[in-house]
């Protein structure tokens, strides 16, 4: 059976208050907000689903029928793919499996600070250890097709990550790097983490590159979680601190997907917009000077996976909205070879000269320097790859098309 109410609840520091109520009727999904949340002001989704009385319908079918507030909520990708196979393996139909489906097993172990009820399976807390290897390996057996058993494990890890590639979240001693289930209770001396791996066509040297950007990022001034690449025997692993969590205090997290109904699939948003939409929602050059970083830094490193769903923000502890921390920030060509986000229309060939003409649009300080530092951190690429040992095939293949990109 399917479910045909979910109730949604908002995390707190000291309690879990109701949102509302989704309902599924007739292939239509429902929502309304609790009396109690409408005079709490708390905005969770400003645009797309304001506080107001009555029951709300979603007009566009971009996240099966979902608002953008809850779809945030549901993994994609590798996530989806493991979750979808979980219901088939338990006798449910693909045409049977709707998105509260999904959002009741999602349950409390969603990113952000969103929770689910009722919860169609318990997450159960694995206390077995956890070799990245195996997971790597059982990930790419998965994804081609040739293994089954490895999926309750992998879905108890990672079903509720969002993105494309296999991940797992996890608990990390970093310390004693030692690593356990990351749904449970934080341990003491942990902290939360998601650990990625590799798909079937990525290179091998893919945990170190994105390894490498973080570093490069955080030398460009440019706001990251703690990062690590974590040695295996068979590979080595990107890893990056949970931004979403603060100890086990759950932080409301909004994509610009889910907040602007954007389709992060295609390239259908500009820096311009970002730019506009981030001062607009906090209010703070600050932060909007912080997403010019980002464009700047996405430009010169030829992150050109820059869509709706890789950027976010929080809703702090004074329900302040601030831009999230960086994240998956690695080598990629992008749809078409292009930017995913254009820079004032242009995402195959944008310059120093589109950068400088949004600055001036959006009256940035300093953006010539910026640019200037942005690009010099940029421009050493090597000199990371050298330190942390990257191939010498990968080394070249990336710094030729990022030396191509200086001035």
């Amino acid at each position: 059976m399917s479910l045909k109410t979910v109730n949604v609840f908002l995390s707190t520091d000291s309690s879990k208050i109701t949102v509302g109520r989704l309902a599924y009727v007739d292939g239509t999904i429902y929502f309304e907000y609790d009396a109690a949340f409408l005079t709490s002001g708390i905005e969770l989704s400003p645009y797309k689903l304001p506080l107001k009385t009555g029951v709300h319908v979603c007009d566009d079918k971009l996240f099966e029928g979902l608002y953008g507030l809850f779809a945030d909520s549901l993994p994609d990708g590798w996530g989806r793919l493991l979750l979808d196979r979980h219901f088939l393996k338990h006798g449910k139909r693909y045409d049977e499996i709707t998105p509260l489906d999904r959002l009741g097993y999602i349950g409390n172990y969603g990113i952000g600070a969103l929770s689910y009820e009722p919860i169609v399976d318990e997450i159960r807390s694995l206390d077995e250890k956890i070799v990245l290897d195996d997971l790597a390996t059982s990930s790419l057996e998965i994804l081609e097709g040739s293994r089954e058993d490895m999926i309750e494990t992998l879905l108890t890890l990672g079903g509720s990550s969002a993105g494309a590639r296999p991940k797992a979240v996890i608990q990390l001693d970093t310390e004693n790097q030692k690593i356990i289930h990351g749904a449970q209770v934080l341990r003491d001396g942990y902290k939360h983490y998601l650990v990625k791996f590799a798909s079937s066509h990525d290179s091998k040297d893919i945990g170190a590159i994105e390894y490498i950007y973080s570093l490069m990022a955080k030398d460009a001034n440019i706001e990251m979680t703690d990062t690590r690449l974590i040695e295996g025997k068979k590979g080595r692993y990107f890893a990056t601190q949970r931004f979403d969590r603060v100890g086990d205090r759950r932080v409301h997290i909004h994509s610009v997907a889910g907040l602007t109904h954007s389709d992060f699939r295609l390239p259908v948003l500009d820096y311009d917009d970002l730019l506009t939409l981030t001062l607009h929602l906090t209010k703070d050059v600050n932060e909007q000077i912080k997403m010019f970083r980002l464009a700047t830094f996405n430009l010169f490193s030829h992150n050109r996976d820059d869509h709706a769903k890789n950027f976010s923000f929080l809703l702090d502890e004074n329900y302040q909205w601030k831009l999230s921390p960086a994240y998956d920030l690695t080598f990629s060509y992008g749809p078409g070879e292009e930017h995913s986000t254009t820079y004032l229309g242009e995402g195959r060939y944008p310059t120093r000269k589109h950068l400088m003409k949004l600055a001036q649009k959006h009256n940035i300080k300093d953006a010539q320097v910026i640019i200037d530092e942005i690009e010099e951190v940029i421009m050493n690429f090597q000199g990371y790859a050298k330190n942390i040992g990257l191939r010498k095939s990968s080394i070249k293949m990336i710094d030729d098309i990022l030396k191509s990109k200086a001035g």
